[in-house]
This record gives C-alpha cells, structure tokens and sequence, in this order.
C-alpha cells in the first residue's frame, strides 16, 4: 500500500479532523442531558451533526463521512428519543460493533479475511493475494485486529450500558472510537503491504546468458557473411 493509497483511504473516511468532527455530538450529549434533560441532548447532539456537515460542506471537504456521521447521529437521537433514556443513545453502537465484530471473526474462519478482500476491492487487485499463504495470514492478523476492537467496544460499553453509566459510556464510546481504530488500521496497512509484495507480477526474465552475444554475432554474420 503506498502512502497516497494510504491518504486516499483515509480522505474517505473524512480525514484526521473528520475522526475528531464524529466524538463531537457524545461530548456535547452527555453533558446537555445532565443540564437540560433527554430532549434538549438529542436536539443539542444533532445540532452539532449538523453544523459539522455545513461546515465541511463550506471547506468543500469530502461529503461522504459527513453525511454517514449525520445520518449515524440522528439513528442514536432517534433510538433514545424511543426508549426515553440517555443511554439508548449508545445502543447503536453497541450492537453495530457486535455485529462487525462478528462478520470480522466468521470471515477468518471461512478463510476470506475482510481486511483482505475490502483491500483487494480498493485497490483493484482483486483476490489475488489469496493464491499466497503468507498473504492470507497477515490479512488474517489484520482482520483479527479489526475482530478484536469490535468486540472489545461491545463487551465494555455492554457493561456501562446494563450500569446505567451514561457518563462511562461516553467515555468508553471516544476512547475506544478513533484510537483503537488507528492501531487497527496500522496492522491493516501492514498486511496489505505484505500481500502487494508477496503477490505483485514477477518481472519479465531477463535475456538468458549469452542471448546478448548470440545477437551481436548474429549482426555481425549478416554484415561479413565470411566471418
């Protein structure tokens, strides 16, 4: 993986500022209901969603994560709008991070790591690389990786949720959101380097020893037919 596919991959999921713009709306959840109440948060968290979209919108920033980010937010305002609790609000996230865990796991163990096959989408290699071992098994330890950070955010925020530790929670949800998610991507860009070099197309064999002389005699034969 080179460094401008590295940037490439990173520019879809809304950059640096981006992975920061997304813990904004739980920042300003918790607090607001603490001071204001359930409705006021869920106004105040979408509130904020949406000032982030205008604002990338405004520095014609990639649109994409913004609206994905929006759109996420307005499902947690929604989900505790419904259940009438602040912690309803993390419960999304929850359950996505279960089931991302889980599609993670059951990809290794049908041996078509996600890590593997995603990369192998981007980039345009398709699945190439599961012709070498040595590929499969770094993309296997990159999607254990990813396997690992899903289920280690479910298992934790699974606890404050049944606590009732909205304040926790939070913590929990930013904590284990963007850095986890680095260390994750980390291996994965390892593993997709390994892969690119192991399976990238053997160059074209050089001239066998002696082609070269048997050429230039040959040139020189039909200059001097006598020699």
């Amino acid at each position: 993986m080179s460094d401008s596919q590295q940037q490439s991959v990173l520019e879809q999921l809304g950059g640096v500022s981006g992975l920061v713009y997304s813990t904004l709306p739980v920042l300003v959840f918790v607090p607001a209901n603490s001071l204001w109440g359930l409705q006021a948060a869920i106004w105040t968290a979408l509130g904020v969603a949406a000032a982030i979209l205008v604002w990338r919108l405004y520095r014609r920033d990639p649109i994409q994560p913004a609206i994905s980010g929006f759109l996420g937010v307005g499902v947690c305002a929604f989900i505790a709008y419904r259940t009438g609790d602040a912690k309803g609000y993390f419960l999304f996230g929850i359950y996505a991070s279960l089931v991302y865990g889980a599609a993670f796991l059951v990809s290794i163990l049908v041996r078509w790591p996600l890590v593997g096959v995603v990369w192998g989408f981007l980039n345009g290699h398709g699945n190439g690389w599961r012709k070498s071992r040595a590929a499969v098994r770094g993309y296997d330890i990159a999607t254990a990786a990813w396997a690992v950070v899903f289920g280690a955010r479910y298992l934790v925020q699974q606890h404050f949720y049944n606590t009732d530790q909205e304040g926790l929670l939070a913590v929990a949800r930013i904590a284990m959101g963007w850095p986890l998610a680095a260390a994750a991507v980390a291996v994965s860009v390892w593993a997709a380097r390994r892969a690119d070099r192991l399976t990238a197309p053997e160059p074209e064999a050089a001239e066998e020893p002696g082609t070269a002389t048997d050429g230039k005699s040959a040139a020189r034969h039909a200059e001097d037919p006598t020699s």
